[in-house]
Protein backbone atom coordinates (compact mmCIF):
# COMPACT_ATOMS: atom_id res chain seq x y z
CA UNK A 1 0.00 0.00 0.00
CA UNK A 2 1.01 3.55 -1.35
CA UNK A 3 1.61 6.44 1.66
CA UNK A 4 -0.93 8.91 0.95
CA UNK A 5 -0.27 11.23 3.77
CA UNK A 6 0.82 13.85 1.66
CA UNK A 7 -2.20 13.56 -0.57
CA UNK A 8 -4.11 13.75 2.88
CA UNK A 9 -2.38 16.87 3.85
CA UNK A 10 -3.18 18.69 1.03
CA UNK A 11 -6.85 17.75 0.80
CA UNK A 12 -7.35 18.65 4.07
CA UNK A 13 -5.58 21.89 3.62
CA UNK A 14 -7.52 22.63 0.53
CA UNK A 15 -11.18 21.24 2.13
CA UNK A 16 -10.26 23.03 5.56
CA UNK A 17 -10.75 19.73 7.52
CA UNK A 18 -8.02 17.78 9.70
CA UNK A 19 -6.45 15.12 7.75
CA UNK A 20 -8.26 11.87 9.95
CA UNK A 21 -11.58 13.51 8.01
CA UNK A 22 -10.53 13.33 4.56
CA UNK A 23 -11.88 9.80 2.92
CA UNK A 24 -10.06 8.53 -0.38
CA UNK A 25 -12.13 6.38 -2.72
CA UNK A 26 -10.57 2.69 -2.33
CA UNK A 27 -10.79 2.17 -6.10
CA UNK A 28 -8.80 5.28 -7.26
CA UNK A 29 -5.87 4.96 -5.01
CA UNK A 30 -3.72 4.78 -7.81
CA UNK A 31 -4.82 7.88 -9.28
CA UNK A 32 -4.68 9.76 -5.50
CA UNK A 33 -1.06 8.32 -5.26
CA UNK A 34 0.21 9.85 -8.93
CA UNK A 35 -1.53 12.90 -7.73
CA UNK A 36 1.88 15.37 -6.54
CA UNK A 37 0.17 18.84 -6.73
CA UNK A 38 -2.73 20.81 -5.11
CA UNK A 39 -4.02 21.13 -8.59
CA UNK A 40 -4.01 17.01 -8.54
CA UNK A 41 -5.96 17.13 -5.90
CA UNK A 42 -8.46 19.70 -6.36
CA UNK A 43 -9.06 17.67 -9.95
CA UNK A 44 -10.03 14.38 -7.31
CA UNK A 45 -11.78 16.67 -5.54
CA UNK A 46 -14.13 17.64 -8.21
CA UNK A 47 -14.29 14.06 -9.80
CA UNK A 48 -15.57 12.64 -6.00
CA UNK A 49 -12.29 10.25 -5.40
CA UNK A 50 -11.22 12.79 -2.09
CA UNK A 51 -14.00 13.85 -0.31
CA UNK A 52 -14.25 15.48 3.13
CA UNK A 53 -17.81 13.75 4.74
CA UNK A 54 -19.97 16.49 6.87
CA UNK A 55 -19.77 15.36 10.59
CA UNK A 56 -22.70 15.10 12.82
CA UNK A 57 -23.31 18.39 15.03
CA UNK A 58 -25.29 19.27 17.90
CA UNK A 59 -28.78 20.73 16.72
CA UNK A 60 -29.46 23.86 17.56
CA UNK A 61 -33.09 23.70 17.46
CA UNK A 62 -33.99 23.42 20.83
CA UNK A 63 -31.91 25.76 21.74
CA UNK A 64 -33.42 28.23 19.46
CA UNK A 65 -36.83 27.79 20.83
CA UNK A 66 -35.18 27.75 24.10
CA UNK A 67 -33.57 31.43 23.80
CA UNK A 68 -37.27 32.42 22.56
CA UNK A 69 -38.92 31.67 25.63
CA UNK A 70 -36.27 33.29 27.75
CA UNK A 71 -36.62 36.78 25.64
CA UNK A 72 -40.51 36.42 26.61
CA UNK A 73 -39.52 36.26 29.96
CA UNK A 74 -39.59 32.08 30.47
CA UNK A 75 -37.44 30.16 32.32
CA UNK A 76 -35.76 33.49 34.83
CA UNK A 77 -37.01 32.33 38.26
CA UNK A 78 -34.74 31.85 40.96
CA UNK A 79 -34.01 28.69 40.35
CA UNK A 80 -32.36 29.90 37.36
CA UNK A 81 -29.91 32.35 38.56
CA UNK A 82 -26.66 32.10 39.41
CA UNK A 83 -24.71 34.44 41.11
CA UNK A 84 -25.35 38.01 43.03
CA UNK A 85 -28.23 39.89 42.02
CA UNK A 86 -25.45 42.69 40.62
CA UNK A 87 -23.71 40.02 38.39
CA UNK A 88 -27.03 39.85 36.42
CA UNK A 89 -27.36 43.39 36.52
CA UNK A 90 -24.55 46.08 37.76
CA UNK A 91 -24.99 48.48 40.00
CA UNK A 92 -24.10 51.15 37.42
CA UNK A 93 -26.66 49.99 35.37
CA UNK A 94 -29.66 50.17 37.88
CA UNK A 95 -28.51 53.84 38.63
CA UNK A 96 -28.45 54.69 34.82
CA UNK A 97 -32.45 53.16 34.73
CA UNK A 98 -33.73 55.12 38.31
CA UNK A 99 -32.02 58.53 37.26
CA UNK A 100 -32.91 58.10 33.37
CA UNK A 101 -36.96 57.90 34.57
CA UNK A 102 -36.50 60.44 37.43
CA UNK A 103 -35.26 62.86 35.20
CA UNK A 104 -37.32 62.09 32.35
CA UNK A 105 -40.58 62.58 34.69
CA UNK A 106 -38.83 65.87 35.66
CA UNK A 107 -39.07 66.64 31.93
CA UNK A 108 -42.38 66.06 31.60
CA UNK A 109 -43.73 67.92 34.93
CA UNK A 110 -41.87 71.15 33.81
CA UNK A 111 -42.78 71.02 30.33
CA UNK A 112 -46.82 70.14 31.96
CA UNK A 113 -45.84 73.57 34.49
CA UNK A 114 -46.41 70.99 37.40
CA UNK A 115 -43.06 72.65 38.50
CA UNK A 116 -41.01 75.69 38.29
CA UNK A 117 -37.85 76.22 37.13
CA UNK A 118 -36.62 76.51 40.35
CA UNK A 119 -38.43 73.52 41.94
CA UNK A 120 -36.96 71.38 38.71
CA UNK A 121 -33.24 72.26 39.56
CA UNK A 122 -33.92 71.55 43.00
CA UNK A 123 -34.95 68.20 42.69
CA UNK A 124 -32.66 67.34 39.38
CA UNK A 125 -29.85 68.01 41.93
CA UNK A 126 -31.62 65.84 44.74
CA UNK A 127 -32.11 63.16 42.51
CA UNK A 128 -28.74 63.48 40.97
CA UNK A 129 -27.39 63.44 44.57
CA UNK A 130 -29.03 59.80 45.05
CA UNK A 131 -31.26 61.46 47.41
CA UNK A 132 -34.43 60.63 45.64
CA UNK A 133 -35.23 56.99 45.14
CA UNK A 134 -37.40 56.65 42.23
CA UNK A 135 -39.79 58.24 40.44
CA UNK A 136 -43.26 58.09 43.12
CA UNK A 137 -41.12 59.63 45.71
CA UNK A 138 -39.71 62.23 43.26
CA UNK A 139 -43.60 63.06 43.04
CA UNK A 140 -44.54 63.09 46.15
CA UNK A 141 -41.29 65.67 46.94
CA UNK A 142 -42.24 67.87 44.14
CA UNK A 143 -45.51 68.11 45.35
CA UNK A 144 -44.58 69.20 49.06
CA UNK A 145 -42.09 71.40 47.35
CA UNK A 146 -44.43 73.23 45.02
CA UNK A 147 -46.60 73.54 48.10
CA UNK A 148 -44.22 75.24 50.28
CA UNK A 149 -43.76 77.76 47.67
CA UNK A 150 -46.95 78.53 46.86
CA UNK A 151 -47.49 79.49 50.76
Amino acid sequence: MTDLSNQKRMASEILGVGKNKIWIDPHRLEDVSMAIRKDDIRDLIEEGAIKAPQGKGASRGRTREREKEIKKGRHRGHGKRKGSKNSRKSKKEKWMDRIRAQRKRLREMKKDGEISKRTYRKLYNKSKGGEIRDVKTLEIVAQKMEEELNE
